[in-house]
């Protein structure tokens, strides 16, 4: 950051204090003329009297010290930008990303309220039962699912609470892990003696295949 530079940050800026205090004092003196034919509208009808002249005259000073104000601004603004550090790269990516994986949370728990009330009681009386879980948050990179039981619904969280009854290898003590998961991240399974719940899939149609064990994959 060189010295002109901020010597031009600081002209401008007494410059635009200037130009509000000018702007102040003419509101001031308009202020006056208004109080002066509020009470003695009268005035104005005299031979010789130039109130409406002056009132003009103030409004147009007004008008003009505010539009150079606002170049005085704009200027300032433009000075300040090129001394700024821009952001690090990928900065703008990242948060773009971000409100990406942010819609499509508010879009997939849309999606759940508009369930049919059948549906909805179909999910909430899922305990017991296995489904497909993703386990991996919205943010993650790659999706992961498991077949695992649901053991409670809350519904005022609207969250499943599931048991993974099949812990993988890398889980310490195989011990069996429980999550907590909202209802878009729960895919029920078709019952087994009613064929016609299960969806009618299109030929190339990528679907979510849960094979031998318990891992599920696309």
């Amino acid at each position: 950051m060189s010295s002109p530079d901020i010597a031009g940050i600081l002209d401008n800026s007494k410059d635009l204090d200037r130009l509000r205090k000018e702007q102040e004092d003419v509101l001031n003196e308009i202020n006056k003329m208004h109080k002066k034919l509020q009470t003695t509208p009268e005035v104005v009808e005299k031979p010789g009297d130039t109130s409406l002249a002056r009132l003009k005259s103030l409004y147009i000073h007004a008008r003009d010290l505010s539009e150079n104000e606002v170049n005085v601004s704009t200027q300032l603004l433009s000075q300040l930008d090129a001394l700024l550090p821009s952001g690090p790269p990928g900065q703008q990516r990242r948060r773009i990303e971000g409100n990406d994986q942010k819609k499509k949370r508010m879009k997939a728990d849309s999606d759940i309220s508009r369930l049919s009330p059948s549906m909805r009681n179909h999910l909430e009386g899922l305990k017991g039962e296995q489904v497909a879980a993703r386990v991996t948050p919205d943010e993650a990179d790659k999706d992961e699912w498991f077949v695992v039981k649901v053991i409670h619904f809350d519904r005022e969280a609207r969250e499943f609470e599931v048991l993974d009854e099949e812990p993988g290898d890398d889980e310490e003590g195989g011990v069996q892990r429980k999550y907590k998961l909202p209802m878009s991240h729960i895919i029920p399974f078709p019952k087994r003696n009613e064929p016609s719940t299960a969806p009618d899939y299109p030929t190339g149609k990528h679907v979510l295949a849960c094979l031998s064990g318990n891992n599920c994959t696309v």
